[in-house]
């Protein structure tokens, strides 16, 4: 391979190996590298919803602070390279193919092996860790943790804080049928003596976590119990708060992002930096807090791309998200009507995912898009329990409809899948931008 582009080509090559549970591989991988895990401070961010977010504030907070943080996170929504990035900088071509020529050889001698040959996210995963630890050498890495958590390929570092940040029904034909197993994955990232934080709410995952948290003589601080925070103000921009940890309080944050969601998000971030200050010498001062939330954005996650008309597009790709959006519409956006348009992934459940908006006064328009595993637009269309519904199979199409459609009072709302919201994404950002030239031209 000679370029950044027929680097990626080979890893998505690795994508039919699917998911194969054990860290050996990936332990091998590793110790062939000369263990690159091991040179470099980590945090280790699991659960079901809200890691990117809270991986992104927290980085905001400790870039303003002047610290040097990588962030590994999945998926990506514009470009491959930005899952692996260091202050917001994707890592570069030259980087990511430097990192491709060392790893591949181990992986044709790992297909060789009993072991079988690795996943594309292992040797992802692997290439993030040799990236972190001999090309830019961070304060620290914010690690996320891929699938569940116990039997990532991420689950083989010693972190100096573990955040399992909720516990949601999502990959259950892989994590497990109830929220305590489900819980239970997520909870195998706790290591011994390393302080947990978590903003996990039902009991059935909280008491696995407690549990697996005492037997390993972890420390846990739990959201609402051990931090809180309170004086929500709210608005159609923005949302302000106060929060307090057992280390100190913190007053008048402000946060770009929406939903009651991203309060404990936020919360979460605060807890785990108030923990590096406290027990890791890291030094952050309140500007650095204040300005590091208020400059956190993450793209896909109720982000509003368009103005004219307003038009949100939201990674909603599971029960709790949905439910999460349908708060976020109706703390930010009450007075306004709704247009959906909804594409998914085969393995969701339409009944449950939009239980939430049974009863509400929107059009939902369903539709597909260009991926193997996309479900149908008739399938989504027949499982949902909604109103107000129709089909169109060409998404752009469905997405043209409703904007020419839309009335003043009234928003689109595109969600569903993040592979689905990646191509909304560009789609309309580059519309935008197509018309910008156009009117310039002609002016």
């Amino acid at each position: 391979m000679h370029t950044a582009e027929e680097a990626i080509e080979w890893i998505h090559s690795l994508l039919p190996f699917g998911m194969k549970p054990g860290l050996k591989r990936m332990e091998w991988m590793l110790e062939a590298l000369g263990n690159p895990e091991k040179q470099i401070d980590y945090i280790h961010i699991g659960g079901t919803n809200g890691k990117g977010s809270t991986v992104s504030y927290m980085r905001n907070v400790l870039e303003a602070g002047g610290y040097k943080i990588g962030t590994f996170t999945s998926p990506y929504i514009e470009l491959f390279q930005e899952r692996i990035s260091v202050n917001g900088q994707p890592i570069s071509d030259e980087d990511l193919l430097d990192g491709c020529v060392r790893i591949r050889p181990l992986v044709e001698e790992l297909q060789k092996s009993e072991l079988g040959s690795p996943t594309e996210f292992e040797v992802i995963t692997a290439l993030a860790f040799d990236y972190f630890a001999n090309k830019v050498k961070p304060d620290l890495v914010l690690l996320e943790v891929g699938l569940g958590g116990r039997m990532d390929s991420t689950n083989v570092i010693q972190p100096l804080l573990s955040i399992i940040t909720s516990i949601g029904h999502d990959h259950m034909h892989i994590l497990g049928d109830t929220l305590g197993e489900i819980a239970y994955e997520k909870a195998g990232i706790i290591k011994e003596k390393v302080p947990v934080v978590t903003a996990v709410e039902q009991d059935e995952a909280w008491e696995v976590i407690d549990r697996i948290a005492a037997e390993r003589g972890a420390t846990v601080y739990r959201y609402n119990r051990d931090f809180m925070t309170s004086n929500l103000l709210v608005t159609e921009d923005e949302q302000s708060f106060t929060t307090k940890t057992p280390f100190r309080a913190h007053f008048d944050y402000r946060l770009q992002m929406k939903g009651p969601h991203q309060i404990s998000n936020a919360a979460l971030a605060i807890m785990g930096l108030d923990i590096l200050c406290a027990y890791y010498s890291f030094q952050l001062d309140e500007q650095a807090f204040k300005q590091g939330l208020w400059n956190t954005t993450w793209i896909g996650r109720f982000e509003t791309v368009s103005h004219a008309p307003l038009t949100i597009v939201d990674g909603a790709h599971n029960a709790e998200g949905w439910e999460a959006l349908a708060k976020t519409l109706e703390l930010h956006y009450p007075s306004y009507t709704y247009r959906f348009v909804v594409a998914c992934t085969k393995e969701k459940d339409m009944e449950k995912l939009l239980a939430p908006f049974q009863q509400w006064d929107a059009r939902f328009t369903f539709t597909s898009f260009e991926f193997f595993r996309a479900e149908q637009a008739k399938v989504l269309y027949e499982q949902a329990p909604v109103k107000n519904k129709h089909i169109e199979e060409d998404w752009k199409k469905a997405i043209r409809q409703e904007q020419q459609a839309h009335q003043e009072g009234e928003m689109l709302i595109v969600s569903g899948s993040l592979y689905f919201i990646a191509l909304v994404r560009r789609y309309l950002l580059s519309e935008q931008s197509n018309q910008t030239t156009s009117a310039v031209a002609l002016d």
